[in-house]
């Protein structure tokens, strides 16, 4: 897995132009721009499209993004609490060292993104889509996957706790490098996932219980 990138190492980087400090707007186009060290409270930007850009020590608190557009975007340092991101779409991302919680994002789309070394806590990703996403050294806290769509997704070096996969559609999604496996409920739902053998012993009575055997020593 590679490392992430520094903001100099972006191939737009040059080009980038610092923000204006002004709220964001819903429906505005915010195209090469760095958005940094700013604060953004109850924020109002529903149709927002970031391209090529960047986000550096940059906090969310409520409000709403809900079907904004994130393309060849970088996150950097960024804090999104209690915030709307419903019906996003994620292009080509790479968020590193950051934290979400409690992040409504439901019905999004995430395809070609990477996290590294972020914390993500009691996200609502119900219905959403996620296509070659990569955890890397995360940690996954009472997240929400019921009726999502996963393929390619990986977990290497994090931790997941309580997570949902109730009705969920799984392909090629690997967790055999994940610092630890907790699931909540959807065992069944599993089905084209690939994991380690102590983690399928440690997932082994809640498999049983999911097919309704009895396990009596």
């Amino acid at each position: 897995m590679r490392e992430p990138r520094a903001l100099a190492d972006l191939p737009f980087a040059a080009y980038l132009e610092d923000h204006d400090g002004e709220r964001l707007e819903s429906g505005g186009d915010y195209n090469v721009v760095h958005v940094a060290d700013q604060e953004f409270a109850e924020l109002s930007a529903g149709n927002a499209r970031f391209s090529e850009s960047a986000l550096s020590a940059v906090r969310f608190t409520d409000g709403s993004l809900r079907r904004a557009r994130f393309n060849d975007v970088w996150l950097h340092g960024v804090q999104v609490i209690g915030t709307d991101l419903a019906e996003t779409g994620w292009l080509d991302a790479e968020v590193v060292n950051s934290a979400f919680a409690g992040v409504a994002l439901f019905e999004a789309g995430l395809s070609r993104v990477t996290f590294f070394g972020c914390k993500l806590v009691s996200l609502n990703l119900r219905g959403a889509t996620l296509r070659e996403v990569a955890f890397v050294n995360s940690v996954l806290r009472d997240v929400d996957f019921t009726e999502a769509k996963l393929t390619g997704v990986t977990f290497t070096g994090s931790t997941l706790e309580d997570l949902r996969f109730e009705g969920a559609e799984l392909a090629k999604v690997d967790f055999r490098e994940a610092a630890e496996l907790g699931v909540r409920n959807g065992f069944a739902s599993l089905r084209g996932a690939t994991i380690t053998l102590g983690q399928a012993l440690d997932l082994a009575p809640a498999f049983a219980q999911t097919l309704g055997i009895t396990i009596k020593d």
